[in-house]
C-alpha cells in the first residue's frame, strides 16, 4: 500500500515511524497510508525554508510572478487529475473539485500581479530636501494549516501570496486528503520554484505544535474549527508570531415573504447541500419570515429536494458525495436524531440513504428540518454536513437578532425583492460576508475573505489585499540630502 510522505528541501521523503489510515469515503476502504512528521522531520523543513529565504526575497518580485504564471499553466494542464485525486479522499463529485480548483487557480492569478501588489508608496518633498516611502518586505518563514473540506483551494488562498511577498513557506495540510495538496505543491516546484521555497509536512498535532512554538516560523495561517482557530491564535501569539485563524460557521439566510420563493429555494439547495455541507460557507439555517413564507418554502424544498442524488465521486451526475469520515457520518446523523428529539420536525429524513453498489460509503443524504428553535442544540452547533434546517421568525428584525446573537459571524444571506430591506440588512447585521439574493458570499481572488466574531481570530482576513499586509512588514524610509555647503544648527524640537 502506497504511504504519502512529505515534501521538504525539493524532495519527497518518508517519515514512517507514525503512519495513519487514509480512506475513499465512497467506498469506506483504506485507499493508502500518509507518514506522520515527527518534531524533527518538521524541524528540518523549517531549516530548509529558513536556508532558501535570503536568495529568495532578493528576487525580484517580476521573477516571483513568472513562476506563478508557469504553476497556474500546470494546474490547468493537470485539473483532471487534481479532481480525481480531491474525488478519491474527499468524496466531492468532479464538477464541486473542479469549482474548488478554478477558485485556488483564481488566488494564483492574483498573486501573478506581484510586482504591482508590492510597489509601496512614495512621498517627494516631505520636507525641504526630504523624500519618504514605505515597502513591504516579506516576514521570512511563514506557515499554514489546512483542512480536509478543501484540499485544493485553502492551500492556494495562502501561499502563492506568501510566496510571491517574497517568504519560504511550510504547509501542513489535512491528513484526511493529503494526495491533491502534495501533488499540487510538486507542480510549483516543477513551475521552477527554488528548492526549500515550499515545503509540505503531513502530520497532526505533534507537527502544528512546532510551527507554533518555533521561533523560526513568523507567522502562521489556519482554516478549520473554532475550537482548534482559538487554540492556533492564542499558542501562535504566546509566541510572538502574527497569525490568522479561520474558524467555524453556523450561517444563516432570511427569506423574507416577498422573496422570488423558486429561486431561493435553488439558491437554498446548492448552498445547503452542495459538498455534503461541508463548507464553511454552507448555508444551514434558513429563517422564514412569517409563517406563510415558511409553509411555502418547506413544502418547495420538500418537492425540489426529492430528485438530489447523493452518491460517489465517479459519478458526475451524482449531485453530492459521502462526508469524510464513519464518525462524521455517525456525528451528522446524531444532530438529526437530536432535532427530532428536540420536537422539531424532520420533513426530509437523509440518514442512511442506499447508494447501490456502495453499501459501506460514508453517506448522508439531504435533510430538511423543520420547526428549529435557538435552544436546540442541532441549531447552536455547526452540523458540517447536508442538513438545512428552518427557523420561523415574525419580523425581520427578530430574523436578524438570531442572526447576530450568534457565536459565529462567517457568511449570510437575505432572499429579497425589496432594496431597502436588503440595504438595512446589510448595514446593520454582525456578520463578515453578507449576500443579497447570493448564498455563498464568497469574495473573489481580488477582495479578502473572512468572518467576524468566533469565525476568525486576528486582524486580517485570507486572500487578496488582506494577504499582502499579511505577508509583509511595513518598512518606512525617510531620507535628506541637503545642499552642498549649507550647514544648520542642532535642533532639540521634535521634526515637523
Amino acid at each position: 500500500m502506497q504511504t504519502l510522505g512529505h515534501l521538504i528541501n525539493g524532495e519527497m521523503r518518508t517519515d514512517a515511524a507514525r503512519t495513519q489510515a487514509v480512506f475513499n469515503p465512497s467506498t469506506g476502504e483504506e485507499s493508502k497510508q500518509v507518514a506522520l512528521a515527527s518534531v524533527a522531520t518538521v524541524e528540518e523543513a523549517i531549516a530548509a525554508a529558513e536556508q532558501a529565504f535570503p536568495a529568495w526575497r532578493n528576487t525580484p518580485p517580476a521573477k516571483r510572478a513568472q513562476v506563478m504564471f508557469r504553476f497556474k499553466a500546470l494546474l490547468e494542464e493537470n485539473s483532471a487529475k487534481i479532481c480525481e485525486m480531491i474525488g478519491e479522499e474527499h468524496g466531492k463529485i468532479s464538477h464541486d473539485a473542479a469549482g474548488e480548483l478554478q477558485r485556488g487557480i483564481e488566488n494564483v492569478e492574483y498573486a501573478c500581479g506581484a510586482p504591482e501588489l508590492l510597489k509601496g508608496e512614495h512621498s517627494r518633498n516631505v520636507g525641504p530636501g526630504i523624500d519618504s516611502w514605505s515597502e513591504f518586505q516579506p516576514l521570512g518563514v511563514v506557515a499554514g494549516i489546512t483542512p480536509f473540506n478543501f484540499p485544493a483551494m485553502v492551500p492556494l488562498w495562502m501561499y502563492p501570496m506568501a510566496i510571491v511577498c517574497g517568504n519560504t513557506f511550510i504547509l501542513k495540510p489535512s491528513e484526511r486528503d493529503p494526495s491533491s495538496t502534495l501533488f499540487i505543491a510538486q507542480l510549483l516546484q516543477e513551475a521552477g520554484l527554488p528548492k526549500g521555497v515550499i515545503n509540505v509536512v503531513n502530520g497532526d498535532k505533534e507537527a502544528v505544535d512546532v510551527l507554533l512554538t518555533d521561533s523560526r516560523v513568523k507567522a502562521v495561517s489556519f482554516v478549520g474549527s473554532t475550537p482548534i482557530a482559538e487554540y492556533i491564535y492564542s499558542t501562535a501569539n504566546a509566541n510572538g508570531k502574527r497569525c490568522q485563524a479561520l474558524g467555524g460557521a453556523k450561517n444563516h439566510a432570511i427569506v423574507m415573504p416577498d422573496a422570488d420563493m423558486d429561486n431561493a429555494v435553488n439558491q437554498l439547495l446548492g448552498a445547503a447541500f452542495g459538498s455534503s455541507g461541508e463548507r464553511c460557507m454552507a448555508l444551514s439555517v434558513a429563517v422564514a419570515v412569517g409563517d406563510a413564507a415558511a409553509d411555502t418554502l418547506v413544502a418547495k424544498m420538500k418537492a425540489a429536494m426529492e430528485p438530489l442524488k447523493v452518491g460517489a465521486y465517479s459519478n458526475s451526475e451524482n449531485d453530492f458525495g459521502p462526508v469524510i469520515t464513519r464518525a462524521h457520518q455517525l456525528k451528522v446523523n446524531g444532530f438529526i436524531d437530536s432535532a427530532e428529539a428536540d420536537g422539531a420536525t424532520v420533513v426530509v429524513d437523509g440518514r442512511n440513504p442506499v447508494v447501490d453498489g456502495f453499501d459501506n460509503g460514508f453517506f448522508v443524504g439531504a435533510t430538511l428540518i423543520d420547526n428549529v428553535t435557538p435552544s436546540m442544540s442541532s441549531y447552536e452547533a455547526e452540523i458540517f454536513g447536508p442538513v438545512l434546517q428552518v427557523v420561523r421568525a415574525n419580523t425581520m428584525e427578530e430574523a436578524m437578532q438570531l442572526i447576530n446573537d450568534h457565536e459565529y459571524g462567517n457568511g449570510t444571506c437575505i432572499f429579497t425583492r425589496d432594496g431597502e430591506a436588503a440595504r438595512y440588512f446589510s448595514d446593520n447585521i454582525q456578520v463578515g460576508m453578507v449576500g443579497i439574493n447570493v448564498p455563498l458570499p464568497v469574495p473573489v481572488a481580488y477582495h479578502s475573505f473572512g468572518g467576524w466574531k468566533r469565525s476568525l481570530f486576528g486582524d486580517l482576513h485570507a486572500y487578496g489585499p488582506d494577504a499582502v499586509r499579511f505577508y509583509t512588514k511595513r518598512k518606512t524610509i525617510t531620507q535628506r540630502w541637503p545642499s552642498s555647503g549649507v550647514r544648520e544648527g542642532v535642533s532639540f524640537a521634535f521634526p515637523s
